[in-house]
């Protein structure tokens, strides 16, 4: 009997603009707590706040290569000093997303006894069913986890707007204009938008 497509149940992406300093990573501990508490999946919180923190705190140090590094280009990407956290739910699968500026492809390095560091990405692969480096149109990179709900998101569909912390303030701010970083973001949940037909067809 042939198959009969059938909706998904439900897309649901946030995510925040983080100034590159090393508050970031608690700040986007924060972000993943709030929202996946307020989407209703508590159980890969503290796993998701893993990846973010070793994610977020490469992408810090990528951002300050970057921006040392540079000098009169006129890369948009390259002039940010931002950088991206999101996150993407779909039937059971959950997407921690971290963009920064830099234009380098992170590899785990040989993990030895006497290593001082490094140990952030074999983490990552470890606590994830895959991850992978997305390379945005605007520039710069998304380092991305892929994890496992145990059950989809009950709420509505919800697509957040993407607002900015300072991490000296008090809360988030909306952005008056889309950054290099912003467009980055939309263009992944874009194409993974593309890829949804394959997965509305029931077995």
């Amino acid at each position: 009997m042939p198959s009969t497509p059938r909706g998904p149940r439900g897309l649901h992406v946030a995510s925040v603009r983080l100034a590159a300093v090393l508050a970031a990573v608690g700040r986007s501990r924060e972000f993943i707590r709030q929202t996946l508490g307020d989407w209703q999946v508590p159980d890969q919180i503290d796993i998701a706040e893993v990846v973010v923190s070793e994610l977020v705190t490469n992408a810090v140090k990528g951002t300050r290569t970057s921006t040392r590094t540079r000098t009169s280009s006129t890369d948009a990407a390259a002039e940010c000093e931002d950088i991206g956290v999101q996150l993407r739910a779909m039937d059971t699968e959950l997407y921690v997303e971290v963009w920064d500026a830099g234009d380098g492809s992170p590899v785990i390095p040989e993990q030895t006894l006497d290593a001082e560091g490094g140990r952030g990405l074999f983490l990552v692969e470890a606590l994830s069913r895959r991850w992978g480096v997305y390379r945005p149109v605007v520039g710069g990179k998304i380092v991305w986890s892929e994890l496992a709900l145990a059950e989809p998101v009950k709420l509505p569909s919800l697509i957040e707007e993407l607002p900015v912390h300072d991490p000296g303030g008090h809360g988030p701010v909306v952005g008056s204009r889309l950054e290099p970083v912003d467009i980055a973001l939309v263009q992944r949940v874009l194409d993974g938008l593309r890829h949804l037909p394959d997965l509305w067809l029931a077995g």
